[in-house]
């Protein structure tokens, strides 16, 4: 199943994915995001040591990351700031801790989480505005290594069509 989070406020962007999903018969969801409360990560660590995999802010992304658990890929839509994901775009990698556990291993030569789950949800995104499109690739790449996933990639909004072909 394929996630879609769309953090904009285009609603066109969607609606353009889920035609071409539709047509490659492919089962996805989507998430639109624009008005969800979703707040920042605040560090408490309650997700690993008091609830293990359930945050302790207790916002929209609540139904976010239970469909993130069961999705084999999630693709992040988000506006930009500085080149990078916007504060929600962010937000929605940054909430992703409940799904790790707090302890380490090595895994080829980086320290990354262990994982809380057996599912793997690879990860893509797709960005509106000026985003550096090789720091974007790069920190998807280390995201998803943490959560021992693969990275999708990182597609401006006029490749849509180039993100689609990576969705199945």
């Amino acid at each position: 199943m394929i996630l879609i989070i769309n953090t904009t406020a285009d609603t066109g962007l969607t609606a353009e994915i889920e035609e071409k999903l539709r047509a490659k018969q492919a089962e996805f969801e989507i998430v639109e995001a624009a008005d969800m409360k979703i707040s920042h990560c605040i560090g408490c660590n309650v997700c690993w040591l008091k609830t293990p995999g359930v945050c302790a802010v207790k916002d929209d992304y609540e139904i976010i990351l239970k469909k993130i658990i069961k999705a084999d890929q999630m693709w992040v839509i988000s506006d930009t700031a500085l080149g990078f994901l916007n504060h929600k775009g962010k937000n929605i990698f940054d909430r992703i801790l409940p799904i790790l556990d707090m302890y380490l291993e090595i895994r080829d030569g980086q320290l990354c989480h262990i994982l809380r789950y057996d599912k793997r949800t690879d990860i893509g995104v797709i960005y509106k505005g000026n985003g550096d499109r090789d720091y974007l690739n790069r920190w998807n790449a280390r995201c998803t290594k943490n959560i021992d996933s693969r990275a999708l990639g990182a597609y401006p909004a006029n490749e849509i069509e180039e993100a689609v072909k990576c969705m199945q």
